[in-house]
């Protein structure tokens, strides 16, 4: 009851033949968590509210519970769906070795780094990223400059907050990745598409007067070519004439499979116009939800400002995990394996497709382009390939102005061998009888 006392620990480890330690541990334990109150000259006395009241409401009567109706997944993001573009295949990934990296970087900080961490993600992490940039990239950054983001929308999400006014310009790639050109239209500006020829962003068509340009330099999304060098020193010299910002989004750089990458675009940034965007999502895992920027000085405090206005930051046991994970060596070395894993997919499903179709793109990245026979409709191939279970998407659905040939994406990387060779073969009966 209420108010009763308990026997002393001292007569019960008698009793119960019983350690008086353990019997002292349990009373603490029945204290911390208020069942019972212990007062020196008083003894031990059970409390008057059990402390369920406090964190739980009264019990309703009864009522039947309806059945939860399944979330209907969007068919565009599943992994192990043939031939889903841009999935990295989580299976690769080493959740032991990702626990363990888990477990050492919570063991290792002060409870002080869980409460309060910084806007801009934990000092250590940044720390990280900045290192693998410069030895891998080629950027010449420093811990300063990074700010961690929960992914490349999130990271486009807070440049349109704080870069674009209503009325700006704003160019995009076309054909592009869609949700920059929707996120940039609802800070309000005006989106211009630029075309992308064999060099990628056609800099020519630049207007003198824009804010940002965002661009995919390494792998364009969705085309694959590679932004080549005179393309790149073009769009900083026009960033420079408009006083504009250029946006790098690097989302794939890490998968080369026939030559060694070009450093990112930020490494010749010069003039500090560019805003340097990544993500870990797409080499590690989809829900992991971390990404980072790499940003000009003077945008730094309003980015940040918007970041902690919004309350989208990363958690920090996943933040402290990864700096595990990178300061070990094992970010590396599953690059390393994976990308040899991508490239046997790739090689398998292209000898599937024999000399049935002409591809580009599959130089590098997590997918890459199959151009359709000519006469043959985007939208009625799709159709044919979605009866026989594959899920393609049209390269038209990328288009804003410009018009291109016939051609879906192909994304390969979340699926195993046997998978893309019995799919492969479909795909390739669905290319013949075109």
């Amino acid at each position: 009851m209420a108010g009763s006392r308990l026997p002393s620990t001292r007569s019960l480890a008698e009793r119960w033949w019983v350690s008086r330690g353990t019997l002292e541990a349990v009373f603490d334990r029945l204290q911390s968590e208020g069942y019972v109150q212990r007062v020196a000259g008083s003894g031990t006395r059970v409390c008057a509210v059990i402390p369920e009241q406090f964190i739980a409401v009264p019990l309703a009567r009864e009522t039947p519970r309806r059945p939860v109706e399944p979330d209907q997944l969007d068919a565009g993001v599943q992994s192990h769906v043939p031939f889903v573009a841009r999935r990295p295949d989580a299976g690769l990934f080493d959740l032991k070795t990702w626990a363990r990296c888990i477990s050492r970087g919570l063991s290792s900080v002060a409870p002080g780094v869980l409460e309060a961490a910084h806007p801009a993600g934990l000092p250590a992490l940044r720390v990280q990223i900045a290192d693998y940039l410069r030895s891998y990239r080629g950027m010449q950054c420093e811990a300063d400059e990074v700010i961690v983001t929960i992914g490349i929308r999130h990271a486009l999400d807070l440049i349109a907050r704080s870069v674009l006014q209503p009325g700006d310009t704003a160019c995009v790639e076309d054909p592009g990745y869609l949700p920059a050109r929707r996120l940039f239209a609802l800070a309000g500006a005006q989106v211009q598409g630029i075309p992308v020829t064999s060099e990628g962003l056609d800099t020519a068509q630049l207007p003198e007067i824009a804010r940002l340009a965002y661009v995919t330099p390494a792998h364009q999304a969705p085309l694959g070519m590679t932004l080549s060098v005179s393309r790149r020193l073009a769009l900083l010299d026009w960033a420079a004439r408009a006083d504009a910002w250029v946006v790098e989004d690097d989302y794939d750089s890490e998968y080369n499979y026939n030559t060694a990458p070009l450093a990112a675009l930020k490494s010749l940034d010069s003039g500090d116009r560019v805003i340097y965007c990544g993500s870990f999502n797409k080499n590690l895992f989809p829900g992991l939800r971390v990404g980072f920027m790499v940003v000009p000085k003077v945008l730094r405090r309003s980015l940040l400002r918007t970041l902690q206005l919004t309350g989208h930051s990363v958690g920090a046991s996943d933040q402290l995990g990864l700096v595990e994970f990178l300061r070990s060596g094992a970010f590396v070395r599953h690059l390393r394996a994976s990308r040899q894993a991508y490239q046997a997919r790739r090689d398998t499903l292209l000898e599937c497709l024999g000399g049935h179709c002409a591809v580009s793109g599959q130089q590098a990245g997590l997918h890459f382009v199959l151009w359709l026979p000519a006469g043959v409709e985007e939208g009625d191939f799709c159709a044919r390939a979605a009866e026989a279970g594959l899920t393609l998407q049209p390269l038209g659905k990328f288009c804003h102005d410009v018009t291109l040939p016939p051609a879906v994406i192909i994304g390969y990387t979340a699926l195993t061998l046997a998978q893309i060779r019995y799919h492969g073969r479909t795909l390739a009966q669905l290319l013949m009888a075109a």
